[in-house]
This record gives C-alpha cells, structure tokens and sequence, in this order.
C-alpha cells in the first residue's frame, strides 16, 4: 500500500472538530449537546448579506476576479477607514475564508524550513498551514495567570535565528480572548524592524473588544507597512462562516504580486460568497450595536459562572467570544471525550475544545479548555449546570 506523506502524518487533527463524531453518537442517543466547542456564531445573519442571495438576479454564476470584486474591495476601503485602518482597494486581496488568506501568506512568503514566532496558545490551524508550507512555527507559551498576555520580547529574541521570517498574531485572540495592548504591539513592532520580519496579523475579531483600550491594528504600527499582511474575514462579524470569504491585505507591492499567482492557480474566490459579504457591508450600526452586547453579556455570564464552580478559573477575555477556562481534571482531552460519551445530566451534555490542541508543547493545556459563548444566555445557564455536576461525576472515579 502506498504510503501517506509527511506532511499528512504531521497535519494536526482539529482540537474544535476532532471529538465531533463522539457529539454525533450522543445526539443519536437522543441527547442535548451544548455545542461550545467552535466559534460557529448564533447570530442571525444580516437581512442585507441574506436579501443579496433572495434578490439575486443572474443568468451565470461566472468566475470573479482572482483578487476578488473591485466593488466588494472598494466597500472594503471604507469598512477600515472606520478603524483607521487606511489602505487602499489594490491592498486587499478577496481570499476563500481567512484561512486561505494565512496560507497563502506563508506560501507566498516562507520557504521550505523557514520559521515564524507565534504566542500560544495559538489558533491550532495556524500551525497546519504552517504544515502545508513546510514551514516551522516556534511557540513561546503564554499562562492563564497572567491573563495570556504577550511574553516578554526576550523570549522572542532567543528564538530568533537565520531561518526565522515572521511573528503571527491573533488580535483579538483565538483561543484565549486577549486583547494586546498599545505598549505590547509597539514592543512587536520594534522587533520585527529590528530584525526585518514580516508580521502576519489576524483580526477578525476587531469588533468584539470588551473594554475601554483602543484598538490597535498591525496597520496602525508605523514604520513597518511593508512587513505586514493582516488577515480579516467576514465569518464571525456578520455570522457568515459557511459564505468563506476572507482578506489579505498588505502595502507591499511585491508581495501583493506573488499572493496572486497562488490566487490565480485557484482561479476565484466564491462568487455568491462576495455578493453576500459586500451586501453586509450595508448593515445598520443598530446590528452591530445589538450583536456587541449580546456578546458582552454572554461573557460576563459565563466568566463569572465558571468562576464560581469549584476548582475552575477563568481569566477575563477582553475580546473576541472565547475564553480558556482551567478545569479541576488531569486530562481535559479525556474529561471532553468522557462528556460525550459516558455523561449526561437530565438528558444534556456539553462539547468543549480541549486546549492541549492549541499548544503545540504536550505538557501545556492538559487542565485546559476552550469555550465558546456562541449560545444565549439561556442556553449557556444549562451548559455550565451541566458542566459543573459533568466535573463532580468525573472527580468520583
């Protein structure tokens, strides 16, 4: 028999989907599962991104550009400038999903063994596409009791060495809702000019920032234009995951030229997706407004929920809608799978995201999860009763 390549044997399983098909088993025993395991919104989408698909009115659904519509991208212009984000429409590339846009980035920008830096825990596709690339991710780990924040730069700076070619972060942060601050991403910057790296920013949770800081995108640090490419994506703003339409956007010419040749290889990206995502560009503040403080409420429910259940602690995020949260277990990898398969309270159970699969260091995590607020308050009350009698059921054995 053939065999399997490398780099398939080195592609990590996803921590958020891994133990999905233990969820689908408990579902077909006629359980309730609380999904909390991936930042798949509840949102309803807008009617403005809907309309655009009920209204449509095309004979041909034809290839787009393979950067993507001017139309959508010239929206997109105005979008930043919200944020003082300045750029233009040649800046920004239209990818499939904002997970196209990180692989394109690397291939576009890393060689076969070249290296990047990246806080942990980390987003877990990061190091996938980093796979993909053939390129290394360097991990230096950040800890619950300081919030996950930044690590010190000398940390960094250990790491740094001849194949090393970029620092990637999340901004707000996936997994751990950290918002770096304006000291903090200065402290980046002066690296990354010091040392001539590129800096891959991903901030697609911009509009989910729980506190009076500013702000600060990658593209507000002067001095390095030429060395960043942020990623951004429509899924979680406008709950519009499955339409898989994302960004990259970088000033560097050069590097706008070579994302293209892989843009092209592909050919386009969605066509229907793009009319829904420039459509949502529409929508009332009034929405944004709305989805906001359901977020926020969701989160001060469930930070100071678990908080009371013995033996757990969770940080409080300042962005994005997830938390880490520590767990009084050993091995929250089996705890996670053992809720699914072997628990249930009043016919419920609960899927959460075992944090090992963020962290590439096997020793870190063990006692951790991620948990998503992508449910009501409601159904969020149920979940965390259902997690604390999970946590006194599993501690007796």
């Amino acid at each position: 028999m053939p065999k399997i390549s490398n780099r398939g044997v080195e592609m990590p399983a996803s921590p958020v989907r891994k133990l999905a098909p233990l969820a689908d088993s408990a579902k077909a025993r006629g359980l309730k599962v609380y999904h909390l395991n991936i930042g798949q919104p509840d949102i309803p989408t807008p009617d403005a991104g809907l309309n655009a698909v009920r209204n449509l009115d095309r004979k041909i659904l034809e290839y787009s550009p393979s950067d993507g519509f001017r139309s959508f991208r010239e929206k997109l212009v105005t979008y930043y400038s919200r944020f003082k984000i300045n750029v233009s429409a040649d800046d920004i590339i239209i990818t499939t999903g904002g997970s196209e846009a990180v692989l394109f980035a690397f291939m576009a920008c890393l060689n076969p063994g070249d290296e990047i830096i990246v806080p942990e825990p980390a987003y877990a596709n990061y190091m996938a596409f980093a796979i993909s690339a053939g390129a290394k991710i360097r991990t230096i780990a950040s800890g619950i009791e300081t919030g996950f924040a930044l690590p010190p730069m000398e940390k960094f700076e250990a790491l740094i060495n001849e194949k090393t070619k970029g620092i990637l972060i999340c901004n707000p942060n996936n997994p751990t809702g950290y918002l770096y601050s304006r000291s903090e991403m200065n402290k980046i910057r002066d690296l990354v000019k010091k040392y001539d790296l590129y800096l891959f920013s991903d901030e697609v949770y911009r509009e989910f920032i729980y506190t009076g800081s500013p702000y600060i995108s990658a593209l507000h640090l002067a001095g390095i234009e030429e060395n960043v490419v942020l990623i951004d994506s429509v899924s979680k703003r406008y709950s519009e995951c499955g339409i898989r339409e994302g960004m990259l956007i970088t000033k560097n010419k050069e590097l706008r030229k070579t994302v293209m040749k892989f843009c092209q290889a592909r050919l386009s990206p969605p066509l229907l997706g793009q009319i829904v995502a420039e459509a949502s560009l529409n929508v009332p503040e009034a929405y944004m407004r709305d989805v906001y403080e359901e977020y926020l409420g969701r989160r001060n429910y469930l930070v100071d929920t678990l908080n009371k259940i013995p033996g757990v602690y969770s940080p409080i995020p300042m962005g994005a809608f997830y938390t880490i949260a520590r767990l009084p277990v050993d091995d929250t990898d089996q705890f996670c799978a053992w809720c699914l398969s072997d628990f249930e309270y009043e016919g419920q159970t609960i899927f959460m995201a075992p944090a090992s699969g963020f962290y590439t260091n096997p020793c870190l995590g063990k006692d951790e999860v991620r948990i998503a607020f992508v449910l009501k308050i409601e159904e969020l009350a149920k979940a965390m009763q259902v997690l604390e009698k999970a946590l006194a059921e599993y501690n007796k054995c």
